[in-house]
């Protein structure tokens, strides 16, 4: 059992041998999820995030103007 504390500000570290385990660095993004009285913890991926790469849903500034006015091509 790895034990932690919460500091008045509500923050706490995450100990290095979970960050070890998970192989986290200074910048990465975690997830938690809520399991009943449990919290799980685990290293973000980019497809946790529904709009990383996937841009193609925004199509309101796709049009040809658009694309000229930010260079895209």
């Amino acid at each position: 059992m790895i034990l932690g504390k919460i500091t008045a500000k509500a923050q706490t570290t995450i100990p290095r041998a979970v960050r070890r385990a998970l192989g986290l660095k200074p910048g990465d993004e975690v997830v938690w999820e809520i399991d009943g009285d449990h919290v799980i913890m685990t290293r973000a991926h980019a497809e946790t995030d529904p709009f990383v790469g996937n841009f193609s849903s925004f199509t309101e500034w796709a049009s040809e103007a658009d694309c000229k006015a930010f260079d895209h091509h």
